[in-house]
């Protein structure tokens, strides 16, 4: 399964790379990755018209794409676009930021999981 990371080097810029994580075949129910420890979960709604300037990410986190997808731009000015049930590891807590809008002027639901 692949993510997508977000991450500020060492000059404060941002950057995207592409996450493989492993999945193991555990038989009937599926294949499964590693457990990974997590301190929190949040829920989150933003408006129809969300376009959130450049910004770093309040802690390292995976985001969930609930329902509806979002445009990212990193400080290098690079664009990329996820969609409803892409995950992405946010690692950005310093430096430049990223900016975040959505895709389509509707309200979007998201799923937080702080690390």
């Amino acid at each position: 399964m692949n993510i997508t990371r977000i991450f500020s080097d060492e000059k404060g810029e941002t950057h995207f790379a592409t996450l493989e994580i492993p999945l193991i075949d555990q038989g009937d129910i599926g294949f499964l990755s590693e457990t990974l420890e997590v301190k929190k979960l949040q829920f989150r709604q933003v408006s129809a018209n969300y376009d959130y300037d450049f910004h770093c990410a309040p802690q390292k986190q995976y985001i969930v794409l609930l329902d509806g997808g979002v445009e990212i731009e990193t400080s290098l000015g690079e664009k990329r676009r996820f969609q409803t049930g892409e995950i992405l590891l946010v690692e950005d807590v310093t430096g430049k930021g990223h900016k975040t809008k959505n895709l389509e002027p509707k309200v979007r639901k998201s799923l937080f999981i702080y690390i």
